[in-house]
């Protein structure tokens, strides 16, 4: 029996959840899975559904869906569990997140199909050939940074990509490249308290003290590392830690954040409300 995972974005009002259930009932659908928010802020209203039933045709099932809740003004997404999403890795020349994004995939925890790995270095191609990934090179120069986007983003249509993620790639992404994958890029990146940005951030932290290193997932805008967060991950430390100490320190906290973002966004738990975001399962 096949399972889907629905979601459901509208504005809040009452009657909601009793067009959904009318609708999965039409279909026979059996609720597995049902979180749901209402944001009093905002005044959205965020529900994601893992349901089976007979019906093996998604089409249908998502018509039912949307005639059912259309006066709601609702947005719905519903695609069949056992289809994965798509995604691309960009990386630069750390690979501790990328070899564990691989590492979780093929040992089965990330259900997600990793079908390209993009970088504008050549040092992670041979981790992309030991995997049978194909590896895409895309060098940056201040010369060739419009071109290599008009690239990468003919790259992601051509692979139908759902999401990117940015795996320790170290070039900043445009801001027209941003508005046109709004939703679909998660990145990750060093967050101290405070917060040190530039280079040697650990040897910045290091020189500071500090208690708590961290590492936070979001996704991309145009507004360098402030878009909505999705995951962050901290680690105690104290004064005994060399700089050398906290880097190793970080990539842990970095590999922890973003597999856990990443893996969110492929189980359809990660929801956009403005500046902020609802993930369900957390």
């Amino acid at each position: 029996m096949p399972a889907y995972i629905l979601t459901i974005t509208c504005p809040d009002r009452p009657g909601i959840i009793h067009a959904v259930s009318g609708a999965l009932l039409e279909v026979g659908a059996n609720v597995l899975e049902q979180e749901q928010y209402s944001d009093l802020d905002t005044g959205l209203f965020f529900a994601r559904t893992r349901f089976d039933t007979d019906v093996d045709d998604v089409d249908r099932v998502l018509d039912v869906v949307s005639a059912r809740t259309a006066d709601f003004g609702t947005r719905v997404g519903l695609r069949p569990e056992s289809s994965h999403r798509r995604a691309l890795i960009m990386v630069s020349q750390y690979d501790h997140c990328l070899l564990d994004l691989l590492y979780r995939r093929d040992a089965g925890e990330l259900p997600l199909d990793i079908v390209a790995i993009a970088s504008n270095h050549e040092v992670c191609r041979p981790i992309a050939e030991r995997h049978a990934i194909p590896f895409h090179h895309l060098p940056v120069t201040p010369e060739t940074k419009a071109q290599q986007e008009e690239a990468l983003l003919g790259l992601i249509e051509a692979l139908d990509v759902d999401l990117v993620v940015l795996a320790r790639y170290m070039q900043i992404l445009s801001d027209r490249v941003c508005e046109r994958l709004s939703g679909r890029v998660i990145n990750i990146h060093h967050s101290f308290l405070p917060g040190f940005k530039g280079a040697r951030p650990y040897h910045q932290a290091h020189a500071r003290g500090v208690k708590l290193i961290g590492a936070t997932a979001h996704f991309v805008t145009a507004d360098l590392d402030e878009g909505p967060i999705i995951e962050q991950e901290v680690e105690r430390v104290n004064h005994t830690c060399t700089a050398e100490d906290l880097a190793e320190i970080g990539r842990d906290v970095e590999r922890l954040a973003l597999s856990r973002a990443v893996k969110l966004f492929a189980q359809d738990r990660v929801f956009l409300d403005g500046h902020r975001t609802v993930v369900f399962g957390s």
